[in-house]
């Protein structure tokens, strides 16, 4: 049950019709794997997982699920949080009557981008703000919602932040254990979780950004979109910029990856000069 060079493409304009995720062709081998593993899976030949996704949207997610790429880790582009950290203690020290703090993790993956925000602001004494973390793949969401990484991420977490994340209880029974044991055996655990202090601030949600249909009826005070666009035409690219520009405050901002999106030029959005993060302003509704 393999995809030929022909069928490829045929999955690589299904992906796009879909999501508008356009998968460059140096990814069509990942993209040939992910659909033969989900056939594999379900019993089935890649021609007849073809036939079915019409008519099954389980099977349709299982797809989108294995070919859409959820790599991301924690404090990816740190000046990009630290702007966002900042505005947030402007904005509660401006004493506004709606003080709740709102922030849009666009294409969030599986989560760190939104936690590591939720750390930020924690460890800045923020107690006023929510995140909400969207992405179009249920897997990337599930594991978004659970907030357990292993120990290979937590070194990119700064000092300040360590205090938001624990240990996972260990498996089994150590009320045998005499306490500095039992200290011992958790630092041996590989993974560890988000701590439930964080948790009321975040949520995520399954969202299709070409979709009409917004995550949130709220307007956001920072958008932050990076490194997604890239993988969408231009021409929808600017109308995720504009959508995103729709939902965003006044005076709020959309923050999206160094260099990306350079050709855009709103009329309701100003770029900020920075030498480190590409952020743009809202200045009119």
């Amino acid at each position: 049950m393999k995809v030929d060079s022909l069928d490829v493409h045929r999955w690589q304009r299904y992906i796009e019709q879909e999501t508008g995720f356009v998968l460059p062709d140096i990814q069509l081998q990942w993209l040939a794997n992910a659909v033969d593993c989900t056939a594999l899976s379900n019993g089935l030949s890649v021609q007849q997982l073809w036939y079915r996704l019409s008519e099954n949207d389980e099977l349709r997610q299982q797809v989108l699920d294995k070919v859409l790429i959820h790599e991301s880790r924690f404090f990816r582009h740190k000046p990009s949080i630290d702007f966002i950290v900042d505005y947030a203690l402007q904005h509660h020290k401006a004493d506004k009557v709606d003080s709740l703090f709102r922030i849009w993790s666009v294409g969030c993956a599986s989560g760190q981008e939104a936690w590591s925000l939720a750390m930020s602001l924690a460890a800045q004494h923020c107690r006023d703000y929510t995140i909400l973390g969207t992405d179009v793949s249920e897997e990337a969401i599930k594991s978004a919602r659970l907030g357990q990484y292993d120990n290979r991420q937590q070194s990119l977490i700064p000092q300040s932040c360590q205090p938001f994340i624990q240990l996972q209880p260990a498996k089994g029974t150590l009320s045998r254990l005499n306490a500095a044991v039992s200290e011992m055996a958790n630092k041996m655990q590989d993974n560890w979780q988000i701590a439930p202090v964080l948790q009321p601030h975040v949520n995520f949600a399954v969202h299709n950004i070409l979709e009409k249909e917004l995550p949130t009826t709220h307007l956001q005070h920072v958008i932050i979109c990076q490194n997604m666009l890239l993988y969408f035409r231009k021409f929808d690219q600017r109308d995720i910029l504009a959508r995103l520009s729709e939902q965003c405050a006044l005076e709020g901002y959309i923050i999206l990856a160094p260099g990306e999106a350079l050709f855009w030029r709103p009329s309701n959005m100003r770029r900020i000069a920075h030498p480190q993060v590409n952020v743009w302003q809202k200045i009119s509704a």
